[in-house]
């Protein structure tokens, strides 16, 4: 299971990678593998959106068992059942990378975060380099 500790080492370092590529105000979720939020953080003047779509990146990922960014491909080449899925979901699924999902070192499903911020390859910088200061594995769905 995803811990507050590793939680909170993600939320950091996932802002520290932000801050350091002087990206613009981020907001950073942390679910665990039940789609509870453990963490969140949003930066200073982060736009009014952004903890929603974070949260809807990671809960996207965890749902489907796939990082947002293959949920991309996936919308594309099925937009009318990937509409059903986001409406089933209650809107709680953004098919575009930043919602990467946390593995431990057997490769199960623990956890997901979602970076809202930047651009989607940006985010998912983000969320990749705070699951790995934890120790942990990232899986954006490639």
């Amino acid at each position: 299971m995803i811990t507050l500790a590793n939680a909170q080492t993600i939320v950091q370092a996932a802002l520290a990678h932000a801050r350091a590529e002087n990206m613009p105000p981020m907001s950073v979720s942390v679910l665990d593998a039940g789609a509870h939020l453990v963490a969140f953080a949003r930066e200073d003047r982060s736009s009014l959106l952004r903890e929603k779509i974070s949260r809807a990146k990671a809960n996207g990922a965890l749902n489907l068992g796939v990082g947002s960014r293959a949920l991309v491909k996936r919308a594309e080449t099925n937009p009318q059942f990937f509409n059903s899925l986001v409406g089933l979901a209650g809107g709680e699924i953004v098919p575009v990378p930043g919602g990467v999902l946390v593995r431990d070192a057997a490769g199960d499903i623990i956890g997901a975060i979602g970076v809202s911020g930047h651009l989607p390859d940006a985010d998912e910088a983000c969320a990749v380099a705070g699951i790995e200061a934890a120790g942990l594995l990232a899986d954006p769905g490639e």
